[in-house]
């Protein structure tokens, strides 16, 4: 085998695909490589952990066909940190000589038979909007969980509703629902639940095209966009029953800058700690954060507000209030509350697609 392409090209695929590739088991090696295959100008890039598999097709100036496979995570180290320009593979034997510039390396190869088969699924293909689905990722895989001994919360839950899709995540301490109105992907009443950890990987892929083509079966998704291709293996659990924490109406209403509160947070987050709440005094006209932490000191800040329903104080734990800000969109937000100890909803003034429910911490001072 031996290519020659463009060093930032090579980069940017090599550094995708490495974050894939299995970092956990020893017995298969294989798996910690990336596989590349050219067949005359075009080079295939795969990795897999057998869950989660990503490949790439580019082109590139081909010399030799051929097949090898070797550390992810090195040949990215090493692309990454080239000269720019061309560089150059050549395999040689259980060996792959890379060429930048002046410097040359050689890396080890794996048996490129120990690689795994890439499995894709085999359904009727979908055509959605990257950049709506790109945002809909934003909103709501940051609600879920990435503790595996709680693999239902790992996932993101893809239901079919009157409207269009939606999606949901939650880890029990906050929630995100995104409504995308008008997409239909599923058939009537069908529930898929997919790996949060695929569509992480999935978000960092969409900027590559305007459109994404789905195909769901129903032990695994593939999803194709530009020039890279992500399949994943679908979760077989039970998604637990998350509407009924979000109440039909809310007696309270606080609506307030979105970015000042998000600042206002930030800066009260300095001094939390991991059980430091911010306290959140909503009143008719103003808004006070604080945060006090014993032996480290504390921190009080007002920004303007308007309040339909009782004046009251909340805590939250700051970065899960962090997050569901960042998520939300618009100029405003309204913060929606029935009493300090049942959860809030966040959403964006004028945005009925998206909520983002958190759950309130206790307060002891």
């Amino acid at each position: 085998m031996k290519f020659r392409v463009e060093r930032e090209v090579l980069a940017e695929a090599l550094g995708a695909a490495a974050r894939v590739a299995s970092t956990r088991n020893n017995a298969m090696p294989a798996l910690s490589g990336v596989k590349l295959e050219v067949i005359g100008d075009q080079l295939t890039l795969s990795c897999t952990d057998n869950d989660l598999s990503v490949q790439f097709v580019l082109p590139v100036g081909g010399q030799a066909d051929g097949v090898v496979v070797a550390s992810a995570k090195l040949l990215s180290d090493i692309v990454r940190a080239g000269a720019d320009g061309k560089v150059t593979f050549e395999s040689s034997g259980e060996e792959v000589h890379i060429s930048s510039g002046r410097a040359q390396t050689t890396v080890a190869t794996f048996a490129a038979s120990d690689f795994p088969h890439i499995v894709l699924a085999s359904a009727p293909p979908v055509t959605l909007s990257a950049p709506l689905l790109s945002e809909a990722l934003r909103q709501v895989v940051r609600a879920a969980s990435s503790d595996m001994q709680r693999l239902p919360l790992t996932g993101v839950l893809m239901s079919a509703e009157p409207e269009g899709l939606r999606l949901v995540a939650t880890d029990s301490y906050r929630l995100a629902v995104r409504d995308l109105p008008g997409t239909n992907v599923l058939g009537h009443g069908q529930k898929v639940v997919i790996p949060s950890r695929a569509l992480g990987e999935l978000q960092r892929l969409l900027n590559q095209g305007d459109e994404v083509t789905l195909c769901l079966a129903e032990d695994r998704a593939t999803f194709a966009v530009g020039n890279a291709t992500l399949s994943t293996s679908l979760l077989q659990v039970e998604f637990p029953n998350y509407r009924q924490l979000i109440q039909p109406s809310y007696p309270n209403t606080l609506t307030v800058a979105r970015e000042a509160l998000l600042e206002a947070v930030r800066r009260c987050r300095i001094f939390a700690r991991e059980t430091t709440p911010v306290r959140l005094e909503m009143t008719a006209t103003a808004l006070k954060l604080s945060v006090i932490t014993q032996d480290i000191g504390n921190s009080e800040e007002e920004i303007d507000c308007s309040l339909e329903g009782t004046e009251m104080i909340v805590g939250f734990n700051p970065d899960y209030l962090a997050a569901g800000i960042e998520a939300v969109t618009g100029d405003e937000i309204t913060i929606q509350t029935t009493d300090p100890q049942r959860p809030a909803v966040l959403r964006g003034v004028g945005a009925e697609d998206y909520l983002y429910l958190v759950m309130p911490q206790r307060l002891t001072v």
